[in-house]
């Protein structure tokens, strides 16, 4: 214990010793020359380049949004009250000459995938009749039948049939 003793009485002394020789520097100020730096514009903003114009009227082309339509049960005739949703579509399409559409014919879930395929094209094409007949140049028209592949509402009732009976638009580019 005596030797432990000794021990830590030499380390203080040793550290009384080196403590206060550091305590004594004073720290020196540092000194510079600060001037204030000029005044520098901003950069001036990037060129629009023609990419960007045309991914600019790409969204623009993707953000029309056409109305869909819906059939009755195993019927591929146009409703009454979805000829006004028709003529909108049709108006929306002739103000923009670039615009290709894409009519998707879809079916609910009842009857055999042969028989809704033929029944989504029968409706997909109903559409085009109405568009063809409104003006709409046939170039810029097509179809796609999906039948009952693709639900918009998967549940198994009236309500998610009617749902699904459906001529859905896209605009393509």
């Amino acid at each position: 214990m005596k030797r432990y003793g000794v021990l830590f009485l030499v380390l203080m002394l040793a550290a009384l010793m080196v403590l206060p020789a550091c305590s004594k520097k004073e720290a020196a100020p540092i000194e510079e020359d600060i001037t204030p730096a000029e005044e520098v514009p901003p950069p001036p903003p990037p060129p629009v380049e023609e990419e960007e114009t045309a991914v600019i009227e790409e969204e623009e082309l993707e953000s029309l949004v056409l109305e869909d339509i819906y059939f009755d049960f195993d019927k591929y005739s146009i409703k009454g009250e979805f000829k006004g949703v028709l003529e909108a579509n049709a108006e929306l399409l002739l103000s923009r000459s670039d615009a290709v559409l894409v009519i998707e014919g879809h079916c609910d879930e009842r009857g055999t995938a042969e028989y809704n395929l033929a029944l989504g094209e029968k409706r997909a094409k109903a559409v085009i009749d109405f568009y063809l007949a409104y003006g709409i140049d046939a170039g810029k028209l097509s179809m796609i039948s999906y039948g009952e592949e693709r639900p918009f509402d998967n549940g198994h009732d009236e309500d998610a049939w009617a749902m699904n009976r459906r001529a859905h638009m896209l605009i393509k580019e």
